[in-house]
């Protein structure tokens, strides 16, 4: 499996301890390979993707989705992923 391009996403835990509000946030990457996309917990082969999106929340935050054939499965992104989706259309 080679690599053809990857994205960071964004994983965004809010916790309370004593009455105090806090929100750890962990950097992965999501994998595109010419066989599936893999993110930290889950992989999804090509064939089971059906689209890419992207909807952008400001200039600097968003979402990218994965539409599949078990639900749309979104990702917090702080950068443009214009690039990966180029490259999983390319693929498609």
């Amino acid at each position: 499996m080679n690599l053809i391009t990857s994205h960071p996403y964004y994983i965004v835990t809010r916790k309370i301890e004593h009455n105090v509000q806090s929100a750890d946030e962990t950097e992965h990457e999501l994998q595109l390979f010419e066989e599936s996309i893999t993110c930290s917990t889950k992989s999804f082969l090509m064939e089971n993707v059906f689209d890419v999106s992207y909807k952008p929340l400001n200039q600097e935050k968003g979402f990218l989705y994965l539409h599949t054939h078990q639900g749309v499965f979104s990702f917090y992104v702080k950068e443009d992923p214009g690039l990966f989706i180029q490259a999983y259309k390319g693929l498609k």
